[in-house]
């Protein structure tokens, strides 16, 4: 291999960690948004973040199906919420990109103000199960479900790292591997 073929490899597997790096950040700038549009009352931004046919489900309460839904949440319900002030906080999710589907798990906290008590609490603790999509307005979500962390074993299962096969046994002798 010539040395232009050496940099040819090299540049293609930077672009291509590059693009990875992209999506990572492209899906966590889309879940920072989520808060601050319900928070706001940002109905139409709030829903902009899912496909159109997407889906939210705040288990065991609510189930949404598309856009509508969510504006009609935000619009509906989620108002007295915000005029007696409430915050949602979402943690960074972990994301796992296969080309242009990902999949992730993180949690949500929903921080409320209690003005008799001059001070905050956290109303909800919430597992989070994401699947996101590219499409031409860049990635959103198809899937988001959020369950209660109230001891119930399937929601706490929602955040258990994905199962994996267990990796594949080496065929190199253990002293032939290098250093690590």
């Amino acid at each position: 291999m010539s040395e232009i073929d050496d940099l040819r490899a090299v540049v293609e597997k930077l672009a291509a960690r590059v693009h990875a790096l992209e999506d990572q950040v492209e899906i966590m700038q889309l879940v920072a948004q989520y808060g601050p549009a319900v928070d706001s009352g940002s109905a139409e931004a709030a829903a902009a973040l899912w496909t159109e046919d997407g889906a939210f489900d705040a288990v065991p309460h609510l189930r949404m199906r598309g856009r509508s839904d969510i504006v009609d949440m935000v619009n509906g319900g989620h108002q007295s919420l915000i005029r007696n002030g409430c915050g949602h906080v979402l943690t960074v999710p972990h994301i796992v990109v296969d080309g242009d589907e990902a999949t992730g798990r993180s949690y949500a906290l929903n921080i409320r103000w209690d003005a008799g008590a001059d001070r905050f609490w956290v109303a909800r603790v919430s597992a989070n199960t994401w699947r996101w999509a590219r499409t031409a307005q860049g990635w959103r979500i198809t899937e988001r479900i959020n369950a209660n962390l109230d001891g119930t074993a399937e929601h706490r299962e929602m955040l258990a790292p994905p199962r994996q096969p267990p990796p594949a046994q080496s065929s190199v002798p253990a002293g032939d591997r290098g250093s690590t």
